[in-house]
């Protein structure tokens, strides 16, 4: 969720006194997509474990402490919250994005290299995967006595639970109306982090620095009690996309992809455009850094100078001490 905004690539210098270790240099080559891999890896497990206990406790409520139940939705934004917030702890050394919507909003909005958008996208996906994957076997007997039997997976109806790892549509919505919620809270998403990120806005110093992973719980806390109604509030391709071809190889079938009238292509598109937009409209409206926004013609006229484009890229990141 960018804990930095150009976080700087670790040096092997730093680490010289363990160099001689193979898994050393391993970690030393791939440690920001591997940080980013555990980071969205614990915001997927803390948020579909929350899924998974309020769906599969429904069935016998009863049988909770005080016979209350196993929680509801806002047992779900507690879990997405504090997933986010101790996510962005543990990915500190990536900049901690968690988010491939995010990331690319930033690295057209705040100079972040191009080169890691590739290997971030993977590792934030593949985490999400293998997250849904863990809480996939451990709520593997709940998931057969919900669904009405072993193997019995389904998507869509009252005994499904494909629900739990990826965002489905609720029934009577328009495809417009689905896209369009998607992208509204992509864009505050991005909006506020931008805000909480700006060292000129006197409101985010009290949300900066080591506050701020408590400020995206919040952030994603709120998100989660008000757009969750329609889409599942997906608003992270790799969230929806790594559970999503989790359970398509795990046996739910082709429904996980035509459920909807295909309504998977809306998770996968919105987010990226509500992401920008967002982002697009505080460094227009409010942000006075750096920025595409804040050049000439909104950055266009880099497209007929790439040299001297490329020229002011490699200065910036090389202030920030991105290289």
């Amino acid at each position: 969720m960018g804990l930095q905004p150009v976080a700087p690539l670790q040096s092997h210098e730093k680490h010289a006194h363990h160099n001689h270790l193979a898994w050393s240099k391993v970690k030393i080559t791939f440690k920001e997509p591997m940080a980013e891999f555990w980071g969205t890896f614990i915001l997927v497990l803390f948020g579909d474990a929350g899924l998974a206990q309020v769906t599969l406790g429904s069935k016998n409520p009863g049988s909770a402490p005080g016979g209350m139940g196993f929680g509801d939705w806002q047992s779900v934004s507690w879990a997405y919250g504090i997933g986010l917030m101790l996510g962005v702890y543990v990915a500190g050394d990536s900049g901690a994005y968690l988010n491939p919507c995010i990331t690319f909003a930033s690295c057209i909005l705040r100079g972040i290299p191009w080169r890691r958008l590739p290997m971030y996208i993977i590792s934030q996906t593949l985490g999400a995967f293998c997250a849904a994957g863990v809480i996939y076997g451990n709520y593997y007997s709940l998931i057969d006595d919900y669904e009405g039997g072993p193997g019995i997976r389904t998507v869509g109806g009252p005994t499904s639970t494909a629900g739990i790892f990826a965002t489905y549509p609720a029934d009577g919505v328009s495809t417009a109306n689905l896209f369009f919620d998607q992208f509204i809270a992509s864009a505050l998403l991005v909006f506020i982090i931008f805000a909480l990120k700006d060292d000129s806005n006197k409101g985010s110093f009290i949300a900066s620095g080591a506050w701020f992973p408590l400020a995206l719980f919040f952030l994603m806390f709120g998100i989660s009690a008000t757009f969750g109604l329609q889409t599942g509030f997906a608003i992270n391709f790799a969230r929806d996309m790594g559970p999503r071809l989790m359970t398509w190889a795990l046996g739910y079938g082709n429904a996980v992809w035509t459920t909807g009238n295909y309504y998977f292509w809306i998770p996968t598109t919105a987010p990226f455009l509500g992401c920008l937009t967002g982002g697009i409209i505080y460094d227009a409206c409010i942000y006075t850094g750096p920025s595409p926004i804040n050049t000439p013609w909104f950055g266009l006229k880099k497209l007929f100078n790439p040299k001297r484009a490329v020229q002011e890229r490699l200065e910036s990141q090389k202030d920030a001490g991105a290289i």
